[in-house]
């Protein structure tokens, strides 16, 4: 019973636990007046209501949460985008950083936050309204784009040629060399097809990104801000393409999403 007794003593009682203190996590800033209720939609387990807090016709859209760091986990990044998705079907949404959680549990923490950054929010919301962000991404189809490349270099065609009837431990050398010249062709075919769908699109929009590649046949990566009323023209553009380019390219174009591309908005929360 010693033992036991030992052991119960040594173990923190459930009410020794540090619980988290109570914050409000900020989705994103929209220019608003009017009172705004999303329903239990919030971050977390707890499904919180998200709503909106207002200071002078701009608004902060948050939920109660605990204050802690939220995992950039598929189901934490889901329901943030979810809840700046709903923001959208009404609003130009200035996106904030994910987990971004102020330290007070009231309005009224936010609403200071409103007020310190105000200047900063209105610029930023007049900036970007009227705007949207439509990403594209273009990847080659492997087996179509080496075609095309054979054919299109004959320095590569006529080695390739000569490699074909050869035994591989001969030609070690010569393999080697045409992989090196393949590429390079496909860095080349890649830089002019990326510049030639930019140079197609740059004139419908009003600010570009181009983001890293994540793959070997990754063409372009980018994300377009475009005023709404482009988005009609800014569509058929990238249909052409696709279907003039289709043949060797996979098009994947989405829209409309956050502004994260074109707005960087980091809220200090410490202090406020």
């Amino acid at each position: 019973m010693g033992i036991v007794n030992k052991l119960l003593k040594d173990t923190p009682m459930s009410n020794d636990l540090e619980i988290p203190k109570e914050g409000k996590y900020i989705y994103g800033i929209i220019r608003n007046s009017a009172p705004i209720d999303y329903g239990p939609i919030g971050m977390g387990k707890r499904a919180d209501r998200v709503y909106g807090v207002t200071y002078n016709g701009i608004t902060a859209i948050v939920s109660a949460s605990p204050i802690i760091v939220y995992e950039a986990r598929r189901i934490n990044m889901i329901t943030h985008e979810k809840v700046l998705e709903e923001m959208m079907k009404q609003f130009t949404v200035l996106p904030v950083r994910f987990s971004t959680i102020s330290e007070h549990d009231d309005d009224t923490g936010i609403m200071r936050i409103i007020e310190k950054d105000y200047r900063k929010f209105d610029e930023m919301l007049a900036k970007m309204e009227g705007k949207k962000e439509l990403g594209l991404k273009v990847l080659a189809k492997e087996t179509e784009i080496y075609d095309s490349i054979i054919e299109k270099y004959d320095d590569i065609k006529v080695l390739r040629g000569k490699l074909m009837n050869m035994p591989a431990d001969k030609t070690h050398y010569q393999r080697v060399k045409i992989g090196e010249m393949v590429a390079e062709a496909l860095r080349k075919e890649t830089e002019y097809f990326k510049d030639t769908i930019i140079a197609a699109l740059n004139p419908l929009s009003e600010d570009v990104k181009i983001n890293d590649n994540y793959s070997e046949m990754m063409i372009l990566n980018a994300a377009f801000l475009i005023k709404n009323e482009s988005e009609p023209a800014f569509d058929k553009v990238v249909n052409d393409l696709s279907e003039q380019y289709g043949r060797f390219m996979i098009f994947k174009y989405t829209g409309t999403l956050p502004l994260y591309n074109f707005v960087n908005l980091i809220i200090n929360t410490k202090g406020v």
